[in-house]
């Protein structure tokens, strides 16, 4: 790369901006940013964003989830071409699989947003979701849009056309079915109909009153790919030479791709730079075929909306920009911001009313542009993480004109006040600090689409304005200042700021939290109707006032505490068990019923969830805390189980609510003296793919089921992904990516008399009734003769498949592997998968047939 550089440095024949290029070079190459620290922005990337302002075109890329964008086509569209570039996202990776923690669905969704926001500050595309919910995998288009609502899903990739416009419009996937996922083949389904429905007045009307128009992109193209044994690319499709060198980036496309696609850390997606020509091919479905150029008859200069002219400005506003003073650029920047503002806009062909679109976006971005060559510096943050409705927050906020520029007057406007900042000297802080009282009713910080109840397979988002977005807009200030003569009003928001001793100053969001935050201990019960909750204040001298009410039956318990609690103040409610009215339970019956802890208005108290990752900003959100407990009948055998952690899952937690000790082991507990204590021994999902020295403690585990013991592995991944590092059993078999979707999908038992179906519970088909997202995942295949396949199962339309739970004696002991979901099942609180796992560890070898 640096030499490629230095020859496109000695082919400039300017000196001066031959070394201009190279400090933009060593500036753009080295500097790294914390994501949610106030950003400042290099003299090459203000280069490119002078550039990007003669170019008027836009690109939608559609696929189903979190990574399955391709990061060196949006790359390329968004530093190379200069395009607007988005990548809208149906569902936010909800149903996925997590390889850094124990989170599922919504908190899952959660952390993959982030770090798809994380990808596109990287290449420079922006992000757009609809309301699809991640259910899982899916082998069909079908299921996945009757899951989702069709029409709803529809509608919503509808408003992200007509309201980011796109000239073209590209998808990952196939209509087809190449894409395997049932959600990919929707993504590109609804892509298609969506290209002609955002053009059509008939549909979705009620879109065209809240002040969008309908749109009609001249063109929809498959991506094609090479994935493996599958490859969609043709001579005969459209190419694109993708991996060029961007000497203003110091990067070439495929380095800043990787370096994107690399933030979907969650997913395990960690990928090497690459450098060198790749070709992307994509294969027309609808609108004119591109010959030339992916724009093709479309025209993306200044033409098609305001006057012409303005491209010979920004081209000598490029020509005379001085990377080592950009603010020398700001008084012809402040020019051009006015003549751009008035410019008379064009009338699209054919007449109708003039649009003022492309104008509006250029002018967002040229007093961003201003911002940037000014070097001004503007902050808004706070000593605290939290502030709470009824009480008061304190605001710092500077202003530094660090270059110098011609600003004066600067203020900050908060609620209906106005912050006057004294004169702005050139690279001095100008300081003030406002103490705001929120008031109550303020709304607390939940991201938008989980505000309501979520509906079947969707989330309920009720303002329309809020769908396609990707996240709530922060809690913010607003700055004010004159720059040459001309107002500029700057939305900046206001975070938590402090400094860790290892990691320097760091920047997080300022979250609005309830005054109290309650949960229950435990959170799942099994055959247990006493819980404790534990409640914790976040404002000092809270009476707290609470009856905890039991859902099922209607009836309220009788607690009423009046107790005043300090900041930070944690107590527990019951010292002794409550009573809640729950109906006895026979054995051939599953009782659940729900304790929830009410306000004395009836108002559910909340739970604080917070997620804390280093590679994503902090994430809160709260829910009303309820306690569940389920009854039916259970029996265990044994009472000593040891856990070995992998990618991260609520084995444990289920394990102990089912009345077992749990103990998590490492590599250095793996000795005979001590593992022979235990009953069984459960591995978490992923623990061979995730931990590289279960290698090394092979013939330990070995020797524990041969004397005795349980080995029960869940899941693990045989991929380029998760490769699984270590042996794993006594006998051989493989890993394969078979899985049945269908939760509901019929479980035939290949050996009724066995063990695992008898004892100590006796398993049933009605065991299998209620469980969610799928059945299982990563089956053995190719399994030695030693093992007993105890189910048979199959997704529609599919071969029986008998991979799921896979037995095998050793010694005096068993070893077990399984892709059943347990990991989402026993967290669930479904009975039949407590029922069967409880058979699986039972020590009593001698009740397994041979």
């Amino acid at each position: 790369m640096k030499n490629k550089f230095l020859c496109f440095c000695a082919s400039v024949a300017n000196p001066n901006l031959r070394k201009q290029i190279l400090f933009m070079f060593f500036v753009a190459f080295f500097c790294e940013a914390n994501a949610q620290a106030p950003k400042s922005y290099t003299s090459s990337e203000i280069l490119l964003q002078l550039k990007k302002l003669n170019v008027l075109g836009s690109v939608l890329y559609v696929a189903a989830h979190p990574d399955d964008e391709n990061t060196r086509l949006l790359a390329y569209l968004a530093n190379e071409k200069l395009y607007r570039t988005g990548y809208l996202s149906l569902t936010r990776g909800d149903g996925g699989q997590n390889l850094i923690g124990d989170e599922q669905g919504v908190d899952l969704g959660l952390i993959r947003t982030q770090e798809l926001l994380a990808a596109r500050r990287i290449d420079g595309a922006e992000q757009f979701f609809s309301r699809a919910y991640d259910f899982g995998y899916s082998k069909s288009p079908e299921e996945a849009m009757k899951f989702w609502g069709h029409d709803k899903i529809l509608s919503d990739v509808v408003w992200v056309i007509r309201k980011f416009r796109p000239d073209v419009i590209i998808t990952r996937f196939p209509t087809t079915g190449e894409g395997g996922h049932g959600h990919h083949t929707a993504s590109a389904i609804l892509a298609g109909e969506a290209f002609d429905a955002a053009a059509d007045p008939t549909k979705f009307p009620e879109q065209l009153t809240q002040g969008l128009t309908v749109w009609q992109a001249k063109r929809i193209l498959w991506n094609t790919f090479n994935f493996g044994a599958t490859n969609t690319q043709g001579n005969d499709q459209f190419k694109m030479e993708c991996g060029d060198y961007n000497p203003i980036l110091g990067k070439s496309y495929g380095e800043i791709a990787a370096a994107s696609r690399s933030q979907h850390k969650s997913q395990g997606f960690g990928v090497p730079a690459q450098r060198g020509s790749v070709i992307e091919y994509l294969k027309i479905i609808k609108g004119t075929a591109p010959v030339y150029d992916l724009f093709d008859e479309v025209d993306v200069s200044w033409k098609r909306t305001a006057d012409p002219a303005l491209a010979n400005t920004i081209n000598k506003l490029i020509e005379k920009f001085d990377v080592s003073h950009p603010e020398k650029s700001v008084p012809a920047l402040v020019d051009l911001y006015k003549k751009m503002e008035t410019a008379p806009s064009i009338s699209p062909e054919g007449g109708g009313k003039a649009d003022d679109y492309w104008k509006q976006q250029k002018l967002n971005a040229l007093k961003d542009i201003i911002q940037n060559c000014s070097g001004l510096f503007m902050d808004a943050t706070t000593n605290t993480q939290f502030a709470i409705p009824n009480d008061s927050l304190k605001i710092n906020l500077v202003v530094n004109n660090r270059s110098g520029a011609n600003i004066l007057s600067a203020d900050a406007h908060m609620d209906t006040e106005y912050i006057i900042f004294d004169q702005l000297k050139k690279n001095t802080n100008s300081v003030q600090t406002y103490t705001m009282f929120l008031r109550p009713g303020t709304k607390l910080t939940q991201p938008y689409w989980l505000q309501n109840p979520m509906e079947k397979g969707s989330f309920n988002v009720t303002d329309q304005q809020l769908i396609g977005r990707a996240e709530n807009d922060p809690f913010s200030v607003e700055f004010s200042m004159m720059i040459e003569g001309k107002e500029f009003k700057f939305t900046k928001p206001i975070r938590y700021k402090y400094t860790d001793p290892v990691k320097g100053e760091l920047y997080q969001p300022v979250n609005i939290i309830p005054a109290f935050s309650v949960r229950s201990i435990p959170k799942l019960g099994v055959n247990n109707k006493l819980n404790d909750w534990e409640v914790k204040s976040f404002r000092d001298k809270n009476t707290f006032r609470s009856y905890v009410k039991t859902v099922n039956s209607g009836t309220i318990v009788g607690y009423n505490n009046d107790t005043v609690l300090a900041k930070g103040q944690i107590i527990k409610l019951f010292d002794k068990p409550h009573i809640s009215e729950v109906p006895l339970y026979d054995k051939t019956q599953y009782y659940t019923y729900h304790d929830t802890l009410f306000q004395e208005n009836g108002s559910p108290y909340l739970r604080l969830h917070q997620i804390d990752y280093d590679h994503i900003p902090s994430i809160v959100y709260t829910q009303p805390e309820v306690f569940t407990s389920k009854e039916f009948d259970l029996k265990i055998e044994g009472n000593f189980v040891g856990y070995i952690p992998g990618a991260g899952d609520k084995i444990p937690e289920a394990l102990v609510a089912m009345g077992y000790k749990v103990v998590t082991l490492k590599e250095s507990d793996m000795k005979a003296a001590n593992l022979k204590q235990f009953d069984a021994i459960v591995t978490g999902v992923r623990a061979y793919n995730t931990n590289e020295w279960m290698n090394n403690v092979y013939s330990e585990l070995m020797d524990y089921v041969k004397e005795g013991g349980v080995l029960l592995v869940q899941y693990n991944t045989s991929n380029q992904i998760g490769p699984v590092k270590a042996k794993i059993s006594p006998y051989p078999f493989n890993i394969s990516r078979n899985r049945i979707t269908d939760e509901e999908a019929k479980v035939n038992f290949l050996i009724p008399d066995h063990a695992a179906l008898n004892h100590p519970n006796k398993i049933t088909e009605k065991d299998f009734d209620g469980w969610i997202q799928e059945r299982s995942i990563y089956h053995a295949e190719k399994i030695d003769t030693a093992y007993k396949a105890i189910f048979s199962m199959k997704d529609p339309g599919e071969q029986e498949q008998n991979g799921s739970l896979i037995i095998a004696n050793y010694g005096k002991g068993r070893f077990v592997y399984t892709g059943l979901v347990f990991f989402r099942e026993l967290p669930a609180g479904v009975p039949g998968a407590y029922r069967l796992f409880a058979n699986l560890i039972a020590n009593k070898r001698n009740k397994y047939i041979k």
